[in-house]
């Protein structure tokens, strides 16, 4: 494992990172219905550990382009920690695995999230948080289920074959 980034690993986290931002504006007109977490699976399996700077770059051009509010700090959590699990696991799970994990992960989404509301109102505004948002969760963990089962095996499969392709040309 390389520690160190060539020009070439942050030209691909750029694009890694447009990518995440133009499928997250694509989308924002359907209420917890993303690819964001699938697309951080997919980075993850395809470009290791190096996924992290790209989730910290994600959350910074959303933090301009929405302002900086308290799901910024979901955000520096939240998504390293989906790749961090991705990473760790990535060399005995298939499919099925990944698209539970990303179900499991929009499901808990808002449990995940309501972390920052503990520090900022409590444990009651932090449940409460949470649990109106319950109905959302489920609508976001169905479809990053089905995302992932669906999208996975053509997008892993165009991203060996453009990483194939852009390191050994």
């Amino acid at each position: 494992m390389k520690a160190h980034l060539t020009v070439r690993d942050i030209a691909v986290l750029g694009m890694m990172t447009a990518m995440l931002e133009a499928v997250k504006f694509a989308l924002q007109a359907i209420p917890n219905v993303e690819m964001v977490t699938f697309l951080f699976i997919i980075f993850t399996l395809l470009y290791g550990w190096k996924v992290l700077l790209c989730a910290f770059a994600f959350t910074a051009l959303e933090t301009v382009w929405w302002g900086p509010q308290a799901w910024v700090i979901m955000y520096l959590y939240v998504w390293p920690a989906l790749i961090l699990i991705t990473y760790a696991v990535r060399h005995h799970a298939g499919v099925l695995f990944y698209s539970f994990l990303s179900g499991f992960f929009g499901l808990s989404f808002g449990a995940l999230c309501s972390i920052v509301y503990l520090f900022i109102g409590g444990p009651y505004l932090m449940f409460t948080w949470w649990v109106s948002g319950i109905p959302y969760d489920i609508a976001h963990g169905i479809s990053n289920f089905f995302i992932c089962l669906l999208l996975y095996r053509p997008f892993m499969y165009a991203g060996r074959k453009i990483k194939a392709s852009f390191f050994h040309p």
